[in-house]
């Protein structure tokens, strides 16, 4: 099976900052996983394994602590998973397109969660005013549409109050991943 580790807080403002050749040689070498690639700086992995998501989920986040003294969040998902993600998103075309006009940069995002929320912490997001910025939660996920930018947005901030494990990820990555995930699936196969 192909899997996607998504590792949370690596590479962000000077911080926590770890080299993609040496993650993926302490992932293949520690971790044991196998054909192991990253995708961009801040902490996209896919690999190959046979094993069941939360034995590699210890595995991964024991692994990079012990050789980079960093204690990260990995949300770990398989690639149909992902592709499920992507396929779901809640926003009609007219919202995205609205959002794409206004927006600075990227304005479709998704929250990945290592589980679902709790559901005073639902109550809490429903309560707040995020203005024309617009969430949908949907299972561990929690989908992300900014009219202006992510940056400044209440919303941004207010996510990393929930108690819940999680990293977020833009549509584009969440696609390139998507078709990383197929090369590798359709190499093992062809």
């Amino acid at each position: 099976m192909v899997y996607i580790a998504l590792l949370r807080g690596i590479n962000v403002g000077g911080k926590n900052i770890i080299k993609m050749a040496e993650l993926r040689r302490v992932l293949e070498e520690e971790a044991g996983l196998s054909r192991v690639q990253t995708y961009i700086q801040s902490g996209n992995v896919l690999f190959e394994s046979g094993e069941e998501k939360s034995v590699l989920h210890k595995r991964i986040e024991q692994a990079i602590e012990s050789a980079f003294g960093i204690s990260v969040s990995v949300i770990l998902r398989m690639a149909s998973e992902l592709r499920s993600i992507a396929e779901r998103c809640p926003f009609t075309e007219e919202e995205l397109a609205k959002a794409a006009e206004s927006s600075v940069g990227e304005s479709l995002y998704v929250s990945i969660l290592q589980e679902e929320l709790p559901v005073e912490q639902v109550e809490k997001l429903q309560a707040t005013d995020f203005g024309e910025d617009k969430y949908v939660i949907l299972g561990k996920e929690i989908y992300l549409l900014y009219s202006n930018s992510s940056r400044n947005s209440k919303l941004s901030s207010r996510l990393d109050k929930l108690g819940v494990p999680a990293t977020v990820r833009n549509f584009k990555t969440l696609h390139k991943l998507i078709d990383l995930a197929d090369a590798i699936s359709s190499d093992r196969c062809g």
